[in-house]
């Protein structure tokens, strides 16, 4: 008779799981990493895989998929994203009736297009087939209770409820050392004009000390950097509420007086639609206003949190208002500055946003924090996953980089020159008058002079009758623009998203079409095979 124990039961298999994400800054890639390990201790067996890697992925065979994505410029998918969506909105896309899903969308209700990319995902996956297991999640930049709520929903959806509570996974995932979370307060060391006196822009170059933060960095990353609001705002706000800012309100990180939670815990410059809502069932006249959406847009450029609290007959509770308003969220910069050029110092290049509305001087909150207001400067490092330099120095690179654009490529420079970098260095730069509007002329000179730059091109729209922009410079430089890329040249742009990136987006492909002498078909293949070999690299806001 056999005496030994009972053989153990073999573990029940794993679930499969695809967490599917596309990122231009790298939080949907670092959600769904997170994403991936809370899916592993309910018993899944997560693979995390890009976007752009969607070939790689054996569709017929999966059966649960979580897609976390941001959207870029006006609605449309990250750079890393565009391939993926190219083949899930073609007619040929496979059905996807096996297949349950759930979607975060990463946005910013700043913009129109708020968490489009996503919403678009969501509407694909189900006119394919696909079963949603948990609801769309819509995400503003205070993106980390959304996220926690939804991870738990969908994968309880999908699998087990036996995890941690949302505010548990919160917790958990809080990262360590100085972060988004918790940033490190800087000494602003320099704050120095870069526009002359007959610009219509101002546009300064700040040098922040690291002090003894340990944040490091590499050239291609973003700072992040925690504003503080104008005080007289502040005063605003306190006067519609009629409190003198002494009345203790509860925030995140405990009980403080009501001015300091609206000078630093707060957005007091753009209404949450949440405020504007509630501010119309309060007053009657407004109320009229907010049932019209063309009315509402017009009344509400140009004007912020104070203007709508004016419209009240009675004011908020202090508490009912901060309910209703948007937490302070970090503005993001591309470094311009390389650290092996600058060591314990990270420097940008700011726009300062400055105007008049209804009869009211206005401003960016970070940009006029930043020039006006900032001592210690609280900041963080946001790594970038796709602007990146060539792995070898030997590689070419084209910059594309108008206005504040410049910020980053003046960092590339400063790196290759640092490293001893052979690689030839070709730089497209422009804005409204050279007088004026050149940023940072004698350093770039210089470095046309000493080498460090092979080209210089320039685009200065104002100096003549016919505007010229960059896009124009690349068209008439087709031919050695076409043989730079011929010749393995990686080639970057970084600036505004909507008008500008285009545009560069649409010269680039008439220079392949024009120099190259290919189709319009095969122009677009041929950027198709430049993003894919990461030589085409994009950081436009």
């Amino acid at each position: 008779m056999f005496s030994g124990s009972a053989p153990a039961e073999p573990a029940a298999p794993k679930a499969p799981l695809l967490v599917l994400y596309g990122s231009q800054t790298g939080t949907a890639e670092t959600l769904a990493k997170k994403t991936a390990k809370e899916a592993e201790k309910r018993g899944f067996a997560p693979k995390v895989v890009c976007m752009e890697k969607y070939e790689s992925v054996a569709w017929e065979k999966e059966s649960n998929v979580l897609v976390l994505t941001s959207t870029y410029g006006d609605g449309e998918p990250p750079d890393n994203a565009q391939a993926f969506w190219g083949w899930l909105a073609a007619d040929t896309a496979p059905r996807l009736e096996h297949l349950s899903y759930s979607v975060l969308a990463l946005g910013d209700t700043n913009y129109p297009a708020f968490c489009e990319f996503g919403k678009k995902c969501d509407e694909r996956l189900a006119s394919l087939g696909a079963k949603c297991a948990a609801a769309r999640r819509d995400c503003d930049i205070d993106y980390e209770a959304p996220f926690a709520e939804w991870t738990t929903s969908a994968l309880g959806a999908m699998g087990t409820n036996t995890a941690p509570a949302p505010a548990a996974l919160m917790e958990e995932a809080a990262p360590e050392g100085y972060s988004r979370k918790n940033p490190y307060p800087a000494k602003l060391l320099g704050n120095r004009l870069l526009t002359g006196a007959a610009s219509q822009k101002e546009v300064r170059h700040f040098e922040i000390a690291l002090g003894d933060s340990g944040l490091t960095y590499e050239v291609g990353d973003a700072l992040g950097v925690l504003p503080t609001n104008a005080p007289h705002i502040v005063d605003a706000v306190l006067r519609t509420l009629r409190c003198d800012g002494e009345e203790a309100v509860s925030v995140a990180a405990g009980e403080v007086p009501l001015r300091l939670a609206l000078s630093k815990h707060f957005d007091i410059t753009k209404p949450s639609n949440e405020l504007i809502s509630a501010v119309a069932e309060r007053a009657p006249t407004f109320a009229k206003t907010f049932a019209d959406k063309a009315a509402l847009k017009s009344w509400l450029y140009g004007r912020e949190v104070p203007d709508l609290l004016a419209e009240l007959a009675q004011p908020f509770a202090p508490a009912e208002l901060l309910a209703l308003l948007r937490k302070m969220a970090p503005r993001l910069y591309s470094i311009s500055s390389s650290m092996k050029a600058h060591p314990g110092e990270v420097h940008l290049t700011v726009g300062i946003v400055r105007y008049e509305a209804h009869g009211l001087a206005r401003g960016g909150v970070c940009s006029t924090f930043l020039a006006d207001r900032a001592g210690d400067v609280p900041v963080f490092v946001q790594p970038s996953h796709g602007f990146k330099l060539p792995a070898s120095g030997a590689t070419p690179i084209i910059m594309v980089g108008p206005g504040t654009g410049i910020a980053p490529f003046r960092a590339f420079v400063e790196e290759r020159i640092a490293l001893g970098a052979k690689g030839k260095n070709w730089l497209f730069f422009g804005d409204q008058r050279r007088a004026a509007d050149f940023l940072y002329e004698d350093t770039f000179t210089d470095w046309l002079r000493d080498g460090h730059l092979a080209r210089l091109d320039l685009a200065f729209s104002r100096d003549q009758t016919e505007k010229i922009y960059v896009q124009h410079r690349m068209t008439e430089q087709a031919a050695e623009l076409w043989a730079w890329l011929e010749s393995g040249a990686h080639f970057y742009v970084c600036g505004d998203a909507s008008r500008m990136a285009k545009d560069v987006d649409a010269a680039l492909h008439k220079v392949i079409e024009t120099a190259g002498g290919k189709s319009a078909e095969e122009a677009v293949a041929y950027v198709a095979k430049l993003k894919a070999d990461k030589r085409y690299q994009r950081d436009v806001y």
